[in-house]
This record gives C-alpha cells, sequence and structure tokens, in this order.
C-alpha cells in the first residue's frame, strides 16, 4: 500500500481526491492586505483594510455609473487592423488577436450609453488589460464616435481614462488620435454639453496629452499615477531625484491640474452632482442632502 494512504501517517485523502483552492478567491494589495474577492467587489473594488483601489475596466465600471448596470454599448464591432505590418518580437496581428483571446474585448476601449441615477449618459471606459490600454486608432475613433452620439442626442460625455499611452504598433497613427479626440471635445464644448474626464491608475503619454486633461470638471481617484512620461523616464531625463508622491493623483491636483480626486463608492453621486450643476439643473434626489 502506498505511504499516502496509510492511516497511521494521519493522511485520508486519496492524492487523486485532492483539490486545489480555486483562484481568485482571495486578492492581496500592494500593501499586503488580503480580502475576499467578493467582498472587494461589494466595496466597490476598493480594499477596505487600507482604502486602496484596485485597478478595474469598463464591466465593472458600467457596473458602477450605470443604473442596475443596464446599458446600450455603442460601436462594438470595430477592430484594430494592421497598416503599417508591423512586427517586433511578433506581429501586431498576433498581438491583437492574442489580448482579444486573453480579455475578450475587441480593443482598449468600450463605449456605451444608458442612464446614470436616472439620466441618460455616455460614457467612454479604457481598458489597462487590452495592450497596456494603448490608444490606437480604433480607440479614437470609438471614442470620437462616441462624443458624435452624445451631441447627436445632446447628452453629457464622460471618459474614463487608464492607459499607457500611445500603441507604437500604430506609429503616427496612434498620434493623431490626440488631435481627433481633441477635436472632437471641442464639437461637445461648442454644443453646450459637459464633459466629465476621470483619471484612473495609470493614466499616462498621449491619453494624458489630449482628452484625459481637457473636461469641463478634472477628476481622479485617489493614488492614481498620472503623468506624460514614466517617473523612472523622468527621473533618467532630469538626472535629479523626484519629489515624494510623485504623479500621484494628490500631487497632480496640488499642482493644479485636477480638480479633486474622488472615492469610489461616491464616484456616481459626485459625476451626477457635478452634471447637474453644470447643466444648471436642480440637483435629482439623493444628491442634495450630500451637496
Amino acid at each position: 500500500m502506498s505511504w499516502f494512504k496509510r492511516k497511521e501517517k494521519g493522511i485520508q485523502t486519496a492524492t487523486e481526491e485532492k483539490k486545489d483552492t480555486p483562484k481568485g478567491l482571495w486578492y492581496k494589495s500592494p500593501t499586503g492586505k488580503i480580502v475576499e474577492s467578493e467582498e472587494l467587489a461589494k466595496n466597490f473594488y476598493v480594499s477596505p483594510e487600507d482604502d486602496y483601489h484596485v485597478r478595474i475596466g469598463s464591466k465593472e465600471y458600467f457596473s458602477i455609473l450605470f443604473d442596475d448596470n443596464n446599458f446600450t454599448e455603442l460601436d462594438q464591432g470595430l477592430k484594430s487592423k494592421d497598416p503599417l505590418k508591423f512586427e517586433d518580437t511578433k506581429k501586431y496581428t498576433d498581438r491583437l488577436k492574442a489580448a482579444e483571446k486573453k480579455t475578450g474585448l475587441n480593443d482598449a476601449v468600450r463605449t456605451a450609453v444608458g442612464k446614470s441615477m436616472g439620466r441618460d449618459l455616455v460614457i467612454a471606459c479604457m481598458d489597462f488589460s487590452f495592450i497596456g490600454g494603448s490608444m490606437g486608432s480604433v480607440v479614437g475613433e470609438k471614442i470620437a464616435r462616441a462624443i458624435d452620439y452624445a451631441i447627436a442626442h445632446e447628452l453629457p460625455f464622460m471618459m474614463i481614462s487608464k492607459s499607457g499611452g500611445a500603441r507604437m504598433m500604430e506609429a503616427a497613427l496612434s498620434l493623431m488620435q490626440l488631435a481627433k479626440t481633441s477635436a472632437k471635445l471641442a464639437q461637445l464644448s461648442e454644443a453646450g454639453l459637459p464633459y466629465i474626464s476621470l483619471c484612473t491608475d495609470p493614466t499616462t503619454g498621449g491619453t494624458t496629452a489630449s482628452y484625459a486633461m481637457l473636461g469641463d470638471i478634472n477628476i481622479a481617484e485617489p493614488g492614481a499615477l498620472i503623468g506624460f512620461a514614466g517617473p523612472r523616464v523622468v527621473k533618467e531625463a532630469t538626472g535629479k531625484d523626484l519629489p515624494p508622491d510623485f504623479q500621484t493623483a494628490e500631487f497632480v491636483k496640488e499642482h493644479g491640474f485636477l480638480d479633486f480626486i474622488v472615492h469610489r463608492r461616491e464616484l456616481k453621486k459626485t459625476v451626477n452632482r457635478y452634471l447637474d450643476l453644470i447643466q444648471n439643473k436642480p440637483l435629482r434626489k439623493g444628491l442634495l442632502a450630500d451637496a
């Protein structure tokens, strides 16, 4: 008889009957705090012990902001092409296929329209899990179309940024999206419609240099990394030590680039309160008491 079946060894379960703990039941924050994944979701994906805002994507943000998670996704079928036939360690087309398979997404942004606290709102939300949330032609096109939809239906627009910057595999085509999205936001402004920009962790590169910093109201989540080049690149370029908390949301707000920082559990109320104020509308029920 095998040793692992002997009762005197204190082992009663055969090896083939043992089961591993399923993955994803627990989350460990960067500060070492451990929380059940179910509890984390109930707490808006914020670690309850240290208030660490876990990186989430469009699926989670839509569920937080849209009433009962009901929304209509816009331009869902758009996918990136490979006009430059780009290849580094692997072909760009292969990277796209791998990202689609891994994430279930078609690209690094999703756009949708739905009711938030009873009123229609158009939201574009980036997904860092898709090639680092990089901004390519499809990202720019979907944001532009979402703004067009907001203008056509006279609705406010919200952008949730989470990006490593321009997508190098699309080179100048990617950089063109900075001007394209900025021009569309100018049209939104000319139409007298509000734009709220939410910077999450991380918001960097061309995203910061365009739509992420053009909001009527620019807000961020606590502790989010916000900047153009990353801290390491800035340090190497300047040859100087960087200030404490450099490029955190708190540092950026202190230096005048943000209007305020909002906790994720207050995000929905805060966004809608400011939309009411910007549009000179009476505050909705549930917003007045906290104003």
